[in-house]
């Protein structure tokens, strides 16, 4: 098991569980979370025993944001030298999620109880989000006079559609599981945390079990396709699978199909 000042991780079979793990705080969000989720996915992005990652929280709230009493001197305006210092900051804490928007490993997220903020920020780079009923989402920004700035208003627009989108940033209220589920936001709700992390780990399992190159190289495609175009993503998986085939896993599932057995994919 890895611990950090903001997070645990542990691994089980080919899922790296990502604990943020500041429950004191309500998983706020400070410097430090930034420059460590960005160094663990890092890490995932290399280590081939990990296939699916997983974020999950502890605590009451799933996480209630920037961390706002941390952020406060990047609010305090200042000569011209201090804001240029001030967008910098914002660069490199963008620059912490969009590690896990890159990993090339799959990302789920299991969101319970409050997801405020700079946790719809943390979520919106996740592949597949699911939460528990008690969930409830906001981005919050807008209420305490500020532009979310850390992903928000750039990913989540191609999640749920620019129409729901824009009511819910431009209002910054609170909106339940079931009308994330509504929007498209998240994909399924569980009645608790437990059934929760259980349903999380059901579908981790089953996209684990998938030839790792493949899931891989699925992930890549559709992030070139939204930020290119159809016809760019097109020429691009071209060139993908041109390079890939045949592989190993390929092989392995052809002949795991005839001779009707589970296949054993290594990722070569």
């Amino acid at each position: 098991m890895i611990e950090t000042d903001n997070f645990k991780v542990e691994q089980e079979e080919q899922i790296a569980w990502l604990t943020l793990n500041r429950p004191e705080k309500r998983n706020t969000m400070g410097e430090a979370f930034f420059r460590e989720i960005g160094e663990l996915f890092d890490r995932f992005d290399q280590d081939p025993k990990v296939r699916v990652v997983v974020i999950k929280a502890e605590g009451k709230s799933f996480s209630a944001g920037t961390d706002l009493n941390e952020a406060g001197s990047l609010l305090s305006g200042g000569a011209a030298d201090e804001r240029e210092t001030t967008r910098l900051k914002i660069l490199e804490l963008q620059t912490g999620l969009n590690k896990i928007e890159k990993c090339r490993k799959p990302v789920m997220v299991a969101v319970h109880s409050h997801c405020i903020g700079g946790g719809v920020d943390l979520i919106s780079v996740c592949d597949i989000r699911l939460a528990s009923q008690d969930a409830i989402f906001s981005i919050r920004e807008t209420r305490i006079g500020i532009i979310a700035d850390l992903g928000t208003l750039q990913r989540l627009p191609y999640i749920i559609g620019h129409g729901w989108f824009r009511e819910l940033a431009l209002s910054g209220r609170d909106f339940t599981a079931t009308e994330a589920l509504q929007m498209g936001l998240i994909t399924r709700i569980s009645k608790d945390r437990q059934a929760l992390y259980e349903e999380a780990k059901t579908l981790a399992t089953q996209i684990a079990d998938c030839p790792p190159m493949a899931v891989q190289g699925t992930k890549e495609v559709l992030l070139y396709s939204r930020d290119h175009g159809v016809y760019p993503g097109l020429a691009y998986v071209a060139q993908k699978n041109s390079a890939a085939l045949p592989s190993e896993d390929v092989v392995e599932a052809v002949t795991a199909f005839m001779e009707k057995r589970k296949p054993v994919f290594k990722g070569k």
